[in-house]
């Protein structure tokens, strides 16, 4: 895949524990680096976190650790009276794994001496072995955390072997099992820090006598465009006022390619929105058009994708194509079966990433693997691929973050292109990844002959016009905001849909759930009769995607059912659609489309609906409670 834009930094990852999305901001340079590591810490809010933390050296060479427990902002209430000087620092916030969440638990962590800092994230596999030996050799710990052990073994190696920070973070990480990216501080040489990666990225930027680092682009775009994307067990030396410095793990010098970061600071603000999330469903017209643009020709009627141009054997030859991915993605996923199979006649299997590389799946060298997932550093879904690579499947990574994991691990591929995508539960993103799906599918279908050419044509110009319509079916949120008052109350909902829109139903169920707290799930609409339609009375809100084609008799007639057992229904319909209409409690309308480009559209008043309600029952939209961003460990 093709990189150039934003990319993502964490510190340590590993596959065996739950949900992790630490943010990591470091800086050596001419400035005063405290205010650069908070601002990079607020712009990493949205990952979620449960505490935070800075280290500094200051001008007498001393190494000053400050923590604090909840967010950036009692960080900073913590240091009101302290020695925030210095031009050389790191800073953090933490997810827990290993230990409560609390301040002595918070990056980052001093060694034993107090000569060395760190901040990581992610999980040591061999921690507990290699704990042991360190108080074997007479060191004591003052954390729950699996971040001092490390760095203990980093200043035990340098002490004993008396060599270099560079080496002792080697030697050190030759020991370590699992994944990782770390950062270490050294109060003895207050010119440089040392940086570490395997299976999480890491960015560098690159500005006048001055680095920067982080979690992702974020905190860097302010500063600087150019930037160094660091390879897997690569370690990273940045001196002040030196050249950037990299070797892997086992000592071959590597030289640092530049490239130049395409984010704009204007993409990271709300630009007058409540919520991030807010703004990004409102810029789904913007970001699917960009997501198009260059692949979908401007009379309407072509499509091109390169990265399925340059390996068309592969997907002609396929016997069999799996899509791997977690969350909304896997809906995203369902969608791309549907539209692959329908238009190229290929078998296709959606897989949860997490079951796919457990179960021992049966995987051919002629198959197709398509990986999704938005950040790209999705855990399971990594793994799904370095499995599927190994039998010999040809991988095609559908993803967001230029530059990340997925897209580096894969033989080709496509980026959505929508940008910084803040908020945790995932809109424009959806959308794009059904975008390129879609675009994927009827490539295929064109090119075995399995799709005539009138058909191509006719859903190539539709897929043109969804960005206007997607405008339109915006023009509601007025009124969605209105009725989703009405449904605070509901501590249950289901979502019923079939065919393409079955999919759009698990979606909204689980931005509801995400954001909301409301429990919610979405089904088939023909198998509400198989179990959902016991739960059907006056206090069940059912959300029915209903639009005017495909199976449209069938589902008057699951709502039928629903209306004869007082269950409250809210619909999405086709424009000028009287019978559902007249049947619902409340109704919203979507242009008329393809079947197949259905849910494009149906997916906006879901993800408005889900907002509205959630704003209303007072949750935070942007953060919600117990999920991160990005899922970078098991």
């Amino acid at each position: 895949m093709n990189k150039k834009d934003d990319i993502c930094i964490y510190f340590f990852i590993n596959f065996e524990f739950k949900k992790i999305m630490c943010g990591i901001v470091g800086y050596i340079g001419k400035r005063e680096a405290y205010p650069i590591l908070i601002k990079g810490l607020h712009r990493l809010e949205y990952r979620g976190y449960d505490s935070a933390g800075v280290a500094l050296i200051n001008g007498k060479q001393q190494l000053n650790v400050y923590k604090a427990k909840g967010k950036v902002a009692d960080l900073e209430h913590a240091v009101e009276s302290k020695d925030i000087s210095g031009t050389i620092g790191i800073a953090h916030t933490r997810w827990a794994t290993h230990g409560e969440p609390n301040q002595v638990n918070a990056h980052p962590h001093y060694s034993e001496s107090e000569e060395l800092a760190i901040i990581h994230n992610g999980i040591i596999e061999n921690y507990a072995v290699l704990k042991q030996g360190l108080i074997e050799n007479g060191y004591s710990f003052k954390s729950e955390t699996d971040t001092e052990v490390l760095v203990q073994l980093i200043e035990h190696i340098k002490k004993t072997d008396k060599t270099d920070l560079q080496t002792a973070v080697q030697l050190a990480l030759n020991q370590v099992v699992g994944a990782y990216a770390i950062v270490v501080l050294d109060q003895n040489n207050p010119d440089k820090m040392v940086a570490a990666r395997k299976g999480s990225p890491l960015v560098i930027g690159i500005g006048e006598n001055e680095y920067f680092l982080a979690s992702d682009a974020t905190p860097i775009v302010e500063f600087t465009d150019k930037v160094v994307y660091v390879g897997d067990e690569e370690i990273v030396h940045l001196r002040r006022n030196k050249e950037l410095s990299i070797k892997t793990i086992g000592n071959v010098v590597k030289t640092p390619e530049i490239k130049k970061l395409e984010m704009t600071l204007s993409q990271l603000e709300k630009g007058g929105y409540p919520h991030f999330m807010l703004k990004e469903i409102f810029e789904q017209p913007t970001t699917l058009a960009t997501s198009m643009r260059g692949r979908v020709n401007i009379e309407h009627n072509n499509i091109t994708l390169a990265g399925f141009i340059d390996n068309k054997e592969r997907f002609l030859n396929a016997k069999r194509i799996i899509i791997t991915a977690c969350g909304t993605s896997w809906h995203a996923g369902l969608i791309g079966m549907h539209a692959i199979e329908e238009f190229a006649r290929i078998p296709v299997v959606v897989e949860y990433s997490s079951e796919f590389r457990y179960r021992s799946p049966v995987i051919n060298s002629d198959d197709v693997v398509i990986a999704i997932s938005q950040s790209g550093e999705t855990a399971d879904t990594l793994a799904a691929v370095e499995l599927a690579k190994s039998h010999g499947a040809f991988i095609y990574g559908v993803c967001n973050v230029v530059g990340a994991s997925i897209p580096r691990a894969a033989h080709s591929g496509s980026y959505t292109h929508v940008g910084p995508e803040i908020g945790v539960a995932s809109t424009k993103a959806f959308t794009a990844q059904v975008a390129v799906l879609t675009m994927l599918a009827l490539m295929i279908g064109r090119e075995k002959g399995t799709l005539s050419q009138e058909r191509y044509l006719q859903i190539v110009a539709e897929l043109g016009k969804i960005p206007e319509k997607i405008k339109e079916t915006l023009k509601q949120d007025d009124l969605l905001a209105e009725f989703a008052k009405t449904f605070t109350y509901a501590q249950n909902f289901i979502y019923l849909g079939r065919g393409y829109n079955y999919p759009i139903a698990m979606e909204g169920a689980l931005k509801l759930k995400e954001i909301s707290y409301i429990h919610a799930e979405g089904y088939p609409a023909a198998e509400m009769k198989h179990g959902p339609i016991a739960l059907i009375n006056e206090e069940m809100p059912v959300v029915v995607i209903a639009p005017h084609c495909g199976t449209y008799d069938k589902v008057v007639s699951n709502i039928q059912e629903i209306k004869a057992r007082k269950g409250r229904i809210i619909s999405i319909v086709t424009e000028g659609d009287t019978i559902v209409r007249d049947m619902s409690d409340y109704s919203i309308s979507i242009p008329a489309t393809e079947e197949c480009l259905v849910p494009l559209l149906a997916a906006i008043p879901l993800q408005l609906l889900a907002y509205h309600i959630a704003v209303v029952k007072g949750r935070n939209v942007d953060q919600p409670r117990n999920l991160a961003k990005s899922v970078t460990v098991e």
